[in-house]
């Protein structure tokens, strides 16, 4: 394999240099990477978690632009796609090896399940038997985030390599695997088999295809993709100025643990409307309690979103736009393409620095708003608000989902 390299004086106080090989980006040409490209090398994500192994797994496409994910959680490492220039540059955070993604962001590049987002109280029930997950999100929130403790966040998926542009990761979840009798706690009920397959097109689409199916019990779910995307051509450089469109008339109000109160809010004369494309510096400081809750609040933060949309959509499942991100600089744009009824938009606000949790590639420690997620899903808490769509499967039945990042770039 021949390797490219080119130090940056500019980024080499971090760590950071500009590497292509013709096995990651092939073409008839030499692409050319953009300062903050982090080569990501294979052998620094083998080794052996929970008694399987861990690698890196790269799709790719004949243009030039590639993915990298580790199946320790399904994880998206990199995202390599060009700007307006024609240069190749990494579009997402991530980490350089598998001790770092361990020691990372837990949900950073994940695929999250059995359940994403939040279950309020780690209780509900299903058909009148009462379920008690293990809180994993403190008081005073108190609450299950992103399927707990045993959530594939934190998990070895079976992965294989189909071709140069796809892969395909399979988990299953086991009935009851988080239970602790000691502290009354039940774990999610039924045996869930999860795969989940990602690709890449010629026209730089990234689709992530999933299913999963009950096999032994009633149970629960909840999937999305949880990169941390940044458009432009630096990593350290704040994600305020994308302009944002998010595809939804309605948002889902909140209480101050970040719970729906089961209320659909109308975004209009808000700061929540996206519908009319805007930056995120806009209104992110806005006095507005659906703001307030989530960022000055509680996380003495100046700002910033983690709020979920109810996505206008053409029909219930239908693969429809859902948002858009342009960065003006760099000229890329990302659009999200699904087939779930919601999008959790997040401004970064939790990245604060510490280490080595917000050490990234290149040795960039991870600041607030140095990314944004977009991630698509069912709506939070779910299994407690009978109006909201249902997250419930039946034995034998199957769910299946699409998320898809269509990349391109504008003058």
């Amino acid at each position: 394999m021949k390797i490219q390299c080119l130090a940056i004086v500019a980024g080499a106080a971090m760590g950071l240099v500009a590497c292509g090989s013709d096995d990651d980006a092939p073409g008839a040409q030499t692409p050319s990477f953009n300062d903050a490209y982090v080569e990501l090398k294979r052998e620094s994500f083998q080794s052996v978690i929970d008694g399987k192994n861990t690698d890196l797994f790269t799709i790719k496409n004949s243009k030039g632009a590639f993915a990298k994910v580790t199946n320790l959680g399904a994880k998206f490492e990199q995202i390599v796609v060009p700007d307006k220039s024609g240069k190749f540059g990494d579009v997402i955070l991530g980490y350089e090896t598998i001790d770092t993604v361990k020691g990372g962001q837990p949900s950073m590049g994940a695929f999250i399940g059995r359940y994403a987002n939040r279950i309020g109280g780690g209780t509900f029930a299903l058909d009148g038997t009462p379920y008690t997950i293990t809180i994993n999100e403190a008081a005073p929130r108190n609450n299950v985030l992103h399927g707990g403790a045993k959530g594939g966040r934190f998990r070895v998926y079976d992965a294989q390599q189909l071709s140069d542009s796809a892969v395909q990761m399979n988990l299953t979840y086991l009935d009851a695997e988080d239970a602790d009798a000691a502290n009354e706690i039940t774990g999610f009920p039924g045996t869930l088999e999860v795969q989940v397959v990602y690709s890449m097109t010629e026209t730089n689409e990234i689709h992530v295809k999933y299913s999963a199916k009950a096999l032994d019990k009633k149970t629960v779910f909840n999937f999305t993709s949880h990169s941390f995307f940044n458009l432009g051509n630096s990593p350290t450089s704040p994600i305020l100025d994308h302009v944002i469109r998010v595809e939804a008339d309605q948002v889902l109000e909140i209480d101050d643990r970040l719970l729906p109160t089961g209320v659909l809010r109308d975004v209009s004369g808000t700061p929540m409307d996206f519908r009319t494309a805007k930056t995120f510096r806009q209104d992110y400081q806005a006095p507005y309690d659906l703001l307030n809750l989530v960022g000055g609040g509680g996380a003495g933060i100046a700002g910033g979103y983690d709020n979920h949309y109810a996505i206008t959509k053409p029909s219930e499942g239908a693969l429809s736009f859902a948002a858009s991100a342009q960065e003006p600089s760099s000229g890329r744009k990302m659009e999200v393409w699904s087939t779930e009824p919601g999008l959790q938009v997040f401004t970064g606000q939790n990245l604060t620095g510490q280490v080595p949790r917000d050490v990234g590639k290149g040795n960039v420690t991870y600041q607030p708003y140095y990314a944004f997620c977009l991630e698509p899903s069912h709506f939070p808490d779910s299994p407690n608000q009978p109006s909201f769509p249902s997250t419930t499967l039946d034995v034998g039945e199957t769910y299946e989902g699409e998320i898809v990042y269509k990349f391109s770039v504008v003058p």
